[in-house]
Parts: C-alpha cells; sequence; structure tokens
C-alpha cells in the first residue's frame, strides 16, 4: 500500500501526516524549528489522529521551547582562529597553505591544523573536514560495534557514516549494518559509545519497550545520563539531528 502524505491544522498547530502501512500511531518534534510530524496506521481515522495530537500539545510546545533555547554552533567559514569541535573538544583551526589534498591532523595545544591551498573554497575546505570526521568517526563506531555485539553474542554489524536529518543512529538487522550521524564525530567518545550501543540491540529488541530498557540497562547503567548530556550539547549551524535518540 503507497505512502501518502499531507498537512492538518489541529488548535493552529501544522501536522505534517503520513499515512503508511504500520501498526502504531507516531507523533514526533524535529529540530530546529519544532515541525511536528505523524505517521499513522491506514485504519486510524482523521479525528483520532487529531485527538491524539491534542492530548500531546503540552509536550508538543515543551519540545519547541527546548529547541528554540538549544545552542547552536555559529556557522562555520573554515578559517584560522575557528572553534571546531571533534570528540567533545574544543580545538582552535590554524589553516596553513598545502596541498593538495587538504589534509587535517590534530596538533598541540588543541589545534586542528588545516593545510588547504589558497584558493580552496570554504565548501572545499568543510567537505574536507566531513571526509575526515568520517574517517574518525568510522574507526572508533566499527571499534564500538564490535565490543558491543561481542558482549551481545552477536556478529559486529558493517558500520556506515552519513547526514541524517531526524535522527543519531538507525539499524538495518536484515543487512547487518548500523548507519550513524556524521555529527557524532563532534561529540564525546561516551555518546558514540551510547549510540552504537543503542541500534545495536535494536537487533535484538526492535521497539523500545521493557525488555530493550532492561537489556540497555545491564550493558550501560548511565545511558540515561549520557542521553541526556548529548541531547543538551550544541547543535550544528544547519543542524540535521533529532535530539530524542
Amino acid at each position: 500500500m503507497a505512502i501518502e502524505t499531507c498537512t492538518l491544522n489541529v488548535g493552529g498547530l501544522s501536522i505534517d501526516l503520513v499515512r503508511k502501512p504500520i501498526k502504531n500511531l507516531h507523533l514526533a518534534v524535529y529540530p530546529p524549528d519544532g515541525r511536528i510530524r505523524v505517521a499513522a496506521p491506514w485504519h486510524v481515522s482523521e479525528d483520532a489522529i487529531r485527538l491524539a495530537v491534542a492530548t500531546r500539545v503540552a509536550w508538543i510546545n515543551r519540545q519547541r521551547r527546548n529547541f528554540k533555547a538549544q545552542d547552536r554552533q555559529t556557522e562555520r567559514r573554515y578559517v584560522s582562529g575557528e572553534t571546531h569541535y571533534f570528540l567533545g573538544k574544543g580545538y582552535r583551526l590554524q589553516v596553513t597553505s598545502g596541498g593538495p589534498p587538504i589534509r587535517i591532523r590534530l596538533a598541540g595545544g588543541n589545534r586542528i591544523e588545516f593545510f588547504a591551498p589558497v584558493e580552496a573554497s570554504s565548501e572545499a575546505r568543510e567537505k574536507a573536514m566531513q571526509i575526515w570526521h568520517r574517517r574518525e568517526l568510522r574507526a572508533r563506531a566499527e571499534a564500538e560495534a564490535t565490543k558491543w555485539a561481542a558482549r551481545l553474542g552477536l556478529e559486529p554489524p558493517a558500520v556506515g557514516i552519513r547526514k541524517m536529518r531526524t535522527k543519531w543512529g538507525t539499524s538495518n538487522p536484515a543487512a547487518r549494518r548500523i548507519w550513524l550521524n556524521l555529527e557524532l564525530a563532534q561529540k564525546p567518545p561516551r555518546c558514540i559509545a551510547y549510540i552504537v550501543l543503542h541500534v545495536i540491540v535494536h537487533f535484538i529488541h526492535r521497539k523500545h519497550g521493557n525488555e530493550f530498557v532492561a537489556l540497555m540497562d545491564r550493558q550501560m547503567p548511565n545511558w540515561r545520563a549520557i542521553r541526556d548530556e548529548l541531547n543538551k550539547l550544541p547543535l550544528a549551524s544547519v543542524p540535521f539531528c533529532e535530539v530524542k535518540a
């Protein structure tokens, strides 16, 4: 059965409604501007959807206030003196003439050395930084995936890195693959470990039910504190992640 999309207005709130073949209704609020999305099964009536939204208005408004108050990084131009985050720490960027290709490395004094041709555009510099982040995040995530899979009695999954607009990570048990949000490269290692464990646990328990929570508690007793820390960290200037992963 095909997916159908439309817009509803509920008490002055604009709702993106997606109807598709699922079992339960899901309501989510997304950064940066608090977009509201409802995914609903075909058999749920419009009146029932409106009621579901109306009963969660207080929660929706609270989420929107949180998004508005959340810190954002300023737009980056990839020039000397900017602060760039890597594994939860702020580094001062030092751009030096060099290349091509553009080369990036950590240096002493909390610096990131960025060797780039003088004529390299900000877009080219940004792309090089993302390639570096992707490589570093993949190496760390693969080590975490191997560790957690062994503890759970699973084969290590393949790890993919990509930009995501609505999640920190996803899992595909059928393909034995997990996907992580590229922005995690800027977050502390414990946050990366938490997300990797979270998506791997979904290989065993698909939903966030009691069994899922119990397994997370056994493997990482402080996961809630790490989740809350991740949710409070500054987002990129053009955010593409959901704060509720």
